[in-house]
């Protein structure tokens, strides 16, 4: 039997009052006075018979649900339906129902987790059953972020009915291309997702939500204990079946090990339940806000490709908005050691009410006639250290028509001998030839990273090994490796906007079988009284597996020696690289633990026995041009 409660907003005078100041003046919030009830643990039944678990709060009047029909608001999750009771009890007094559902196999639904494979039928499901309430007035709106924004993708691929408005935050899509598979390699922050049971274990959640995954109840505390030790997984990788705890989690370590040892870009990605590109012919053509930042470890698959591709082929309005923040962080104007101007920060609340209001309750409140794409350009800031300690880099927002931008000037910087990064075209300059060794990879310092736990940190970090990071051994900066080939312009003379798509065309070879190139792009500041030896600021980041060099299709191996042109798309940015400052680019063959490190050996990816070091060779003649081709946009 569902549990019901009641709670009351006296003051919601004050509420829409304040919504309203967080957008605008030409926006006025309805003033309502409802208060909440919410019915707890709803069973909703799929069509294999299998129920979820949902929250469902509604409008009410005098401590009792308001009559009437609403507009609903559906979130599904894998993170538990209840941590996300602020979100609901902030919507419903504006009058909407919100239903929060634990997704398959996840805290109190039945069933077994299967990493969004049943979400499209789940999602469809579930709305159909929401729109057969008495409450529901016929139109559903979805919001979540990550794998919530993911199980989002999954209804509108499965063409679920009622489906009015969506908000995908920072949505897991497309992934078996970028963030899980990143061309090739793999994401090791799924890696930790797994261990740690969906981030569950090492919080007040640990046992429960291991004793649900677990195949038998006596191995939950090993289970839980496993998430505590996945540094030392990470390291000891690859992870073959049955070999750690994880084997009592059969339906976490199944699609982990299938996922880690699967590169071809196949089904097993094509239909892996929120693969928006793969699917444009079935997605519905629903009115979307998409959201996302430039440190997010989403960014490319939400701005360059769902929201381009969805433009294009529907006739729904698509919005984007691209802020500089991490994952899920659109409320704090800080990414990691980068500090940006206040108004970085936006109320989420306000924000999705106003997409809702207008295409679920058909408010014109100009949502509809804004600019369709609003950006953070980054960059500009005096570079103080702030009382946090943060680099102050500041930005501002600008309004733009369309992504990537129609304006831009797409500039090749070359790598040269040296170390220089030039716009001239290099000639004959020497090859530079390093060694990789595998069981000495480059530290990941920050980045577009999420669900990564303890292995890594997020965001914009200077570019120096520190103390307190489990994985450096020094406080050298990373510039000083060997392994790292750096490139960079000499201090700039004016200020030089970069927005869009970060492509770099590298050509290298290896004398092994099979290894990986990195590429990172760093906005270097010059000393200042705050930061005595400036400041290295990841900018974006990527990765290509070699075999992989043609594109996401079968693996191919390497001639040893001889050269490839190997194309490492980053995430997007959009940054005002100062005077003074200096562009960098970073080439080198590892970034750990972002990525899984390539043994070189050309062996079954996560099934490799031996490890051995690699000679890889970056080319800088005119027949070998390798380049950073930048998005450079015209100062007005």
């Amino acid at each position: 039997m569902a549990r019901r409660t009641v709670r009351l907003f006296p003051q919601l005078a004050v509420i829409a009052a304040l919504v309203s100041a967080a957008v605008g003046s030409s926006y006025a919030q309805e003033i309502t006075s409802y208060g909440v009830v919410e019915s707890k643990d709803v069973m909703i039944p799929m069509r294999d018979g299998v129920k979820l678990a949902a929250d469902i709060y509604r409008p009410a009047r005098d401590g009792y649900a308001a009559d009437g029909k609403f507009p609903v608001i559906l979130m599904r999750t894998p993170y538990n339906k209840e941590s996300s009771a602020a979100s609901a009890t902030a919507l419903v007094p504006h009058g909407y129902v919100v239903v929060l559902e634990d997704v398959r196999g996840r805290y109190k639904s039945e069933g077994h987790w299967l990493a969004l494979a049943t979400d499209p039928e789940d999602g469809y499901d579930t709305a159909k059953w929401i729109g057969a309430q008495s409450w529901c007035d016929g139109g559903i709106g979805t919001i979540g972020s990550s794998y919530a924004g993911a199980t989002q993708h999954a209804m509108a691929i499965a063409g679920a009915p009622y489906l009015k408005a969506m908000i995908p935050r920072n949505a897991m899509s497309d992934f078996g291309r970028y963030g899980v598979r990143h061309n090739g390699a793999f994401e090791l922050r799924f890696f930790n997702w797994v261990f740690t049971l969906g981030n569950a274990t090492g919080t007040p959640n640990a046992l429960p939500a291991a004793k649900r995954a677990a195949s038998d109840p006596a191995a939950a505390e090993a289970l839980a204990q496993m998430g505590n030790d996945v540094r030392q997984y990470a390291r000891n990788l690859p992870l073959r079946p049955g070999t750690t705890p994880l084997k009592f989690a059969p339906d976490y370590e199944k699609w982990l090990v299938e996922a880690m040892s699967h590169g071809d870009y196949d089904n097993f990605w094509k239909n892996a339940g929120s693969s928006v590109v793969d699917h444009l012919s079935e997605y519905e053509d629903v009115p979307e806000y998409h959201t996302t930042g430039w440190y997010d470890s989403w960014g490319t698959q939400v701005a360059n490709l769902n929201f381009v591709e969805l433009r294009k082929s529907k006739k729904s309005l698509q919005r984007l908005i691209v802020g500089p923040w991490i994952h899920s962080s659109e409320n704090v104007s800080y990414a990691g050691e980068a500090q940006f101007t206040d108004d970085a920060a936006i109320d989420l609340t306000a924000f999705q009410l106003r997409w809702f209001d207008h295409f679920l309750k058909g408010v014109d409140n100009g949502v509809d006639r804004e600019p369709p794409v609003r950006i953070y350009v980054m960059g500009g800031g005096d570079a103080h250290k702030t009382a946090e300690g943060r680099i102050y880099v500041g930005g501002h927002w600008r309004d733009e028509q369309e992504w990537p931008l129609a304006r831009t000037v797409y500039t090749p910087y070359y790598l040269r001998a040296g170390g220089v990064l030039s716009p001239d075209k290099p000639l004959s300059d020497t090859p530079i030839t390093y060694r990789f060794d595998p069981k000495n990879p480059v530290p990941t310092l920050g980045g577009n990273v999420s669900s990564q736990g303890t292995l890594m940190f997020q965001g914009a970090a200077d570019q120096r090994c520190r103390a307190d990071f489990w994985l450096c051994t020094d406080t050298l900066p990373l510039s000083a490796r060997n392994d790292v080939l750096v490139f960079q312009t000499p201090p700039l003379e004016a200020d030089v906007e970069v927005t869009g798509r970060l492509v770099v065309k590298l050509w290298a070879s290896s004398d092994g079988l099979d290894t990986d190139f990195t590429a990172k792009l760093v906005d270097v500041y010059p000393p200042n009284p705050d930061f005595s030896n400036g400041v290295d600021l990841n900018i974006a980041d990527s990765i290509v597996r070699a075999r992989y060099r043609n594109g996401f299709g079968k693996a191919e191996l390497l001639k040893p020696g001889q050269p490839y042109e190997f194309t490492i798309e980053m995430y997007p940015t959009s940054l005002v690289f100062k005077k003074g400052h200096r562009i960098r680019l970073d080439i080198s063959s590892s970034n750990f633990p972002r990525f899984d490190v390539n043994p070189n050996t050309g062996e079954p990816l996560n099934d490799n026995r031996r490890v051995q070091t690699a000679n890889n060779t970056v080319y800088l003649d005119a027949q070998h041009p390798s380049q950073i081709i930048l998005p450079v946009i015209p100062a007005r």
